[in-house]
């Protein structure tokens, strides 16, 4: 069997012939494996989902419970068969129940990563390196330019800014699924034990981390009365990046914008965006997390998708490694991480 028979692009997002699937299908669809709650891998309206237990929860919060026909969940590393083609779901440490998604039939196995990263998260399982001969990477941060720094450096500079500047607020844009929960939690793990200010569009998020067991602390809701303004000198405000651009966050005192997110490091868009204070913090591998990460699972090819792609494939080609970009569409609206 070729790799194409098992699992091949189209309009629709990935699909599997033999299986009549679709990974994280950018329409509505029959049958839809889907590998995290993000808005452009997780889509309402398909008529059956498969993914973890976490993933359907989190798609339950955005979208209400009848976001598809029907659901079942599947844990880390079990064998489920469809249609005689073995699916499995194994950590892609992207955010809480995210997963990367094994496709095998006839001695052939091909792993669809979804997002994927490599450091340490609190917020969720570790990514699982799975043996495959065909890998399926995403490419957001794939070119040699970027490298993350230590994610500890990042949020002490924003607990050192508290400091320095204790008259003034500190709004953090932060995605609301994965990267908000994950700030706030490296915050505490930093020693940062004062209440934290949080945007009501993060409030399901994080009330849905801590019943899985994530410890964020305490939490409070980030809200304006009357006369109150100078109750958020010095606090730290978390929410999502398209908030701070509206008359909600004027209202703080002499707030210090901040961003937590990989493209921080493109100065350019720092400055764009209006940000003081940078926070280089991913949810995504840099360069050399995605090149120690093909070298590890040493595939036999490698398929890449959604980002600087052409890079990634001319370092393969370098190495001698079959390679090929996919062009899939519809899964870069998430640029915030």
């Amino acid at each position: 069997m070729r790799p194409d028979d098992l699992l091949r692009p189209t309009p629709d997002g990935l699909y599997c012939p033999p299986g009549d699937f679709h990974i994280d299908p950018v329409k509505p669809v029959a049958r839809a494996l889907v590998t995290h709650g993000h808005a452009d891998h997780a889509r309402p309206g398909n008529e059956a989902v498969l993914a973890t237990r976490q993933t359907l929860e989190i798609m339950a919060i955005r979208y209400g419970d009848n976001f598809a026909g029907a659901r079942q969940a599947a844990a880390f590393g079990e064998t489920i068969t469809i249609n005689g083609v073995t699916v499995s779901f194994h950590p892609a440490g992207h955010v809480l129940g995210s997963a990367q998604i094994a496709v095998e039939k006839n001695g052939l196995r091909i792993v669809a990563s979804g997002d994927y990263k490599r450091r340490a998260d609190p917020t969720c399982a570790a990514f699982e390196p799975v043996p495959c001969d065909v890998f399926i990477t995403e490419a957001t941060f794939a070119l040699p330019v970027f490298r993350h720094p230590e994610q500890r450096t990042e949020i002490r500079k924003l607990i050192a800014s508290t400091r320095q500047f204790p008259e003034r607020a500190h709004l953090v844009g932060a995605y609301a699924l994965g990267k908000a929960q994950r700030v706030i939690r490296l915050l505490r793990d930093e020693g940062y034990d004062a209440p934290i200010y949080i945007h009501g569009a993060l409030k399901k998020l994080c009330d849905y981390y801590a019943s899985q067991g994530i410890d964020l602390g305490e939490l409070r809701p980030a809200t304006l009365e009357r006369g109150n303004k100078g109750n958020f000198a010095g606090a730290v405000i978390v929410g999502p990046p398209s908030t701070f651009a509206d008359r909600w966050a004027r209202r703080f005192p002499d707030p210090v914008s901040c961003f937590a997110s990989g493209w921080m490091q493109v100065r350019q868009r720092a400055r764009q965006r209006g940000v003081e204070l940078p926070l280089v913090i991913s949810d995504h591998c840099d360069w050399d997390e995605l090149t120690e990460t093909i070298d590890d699972l040493a595939p036999s090819e490698v398929w890449v998708t959604h980002g600087r792609e052409e890079a990634l494939v001319r370092w393969c080609s370098l190495k001698g490694l079959p390679a090929r970009p996919l062009h899939l569409v519809g899964y870069e609206d998430e640029n915030e991480d």
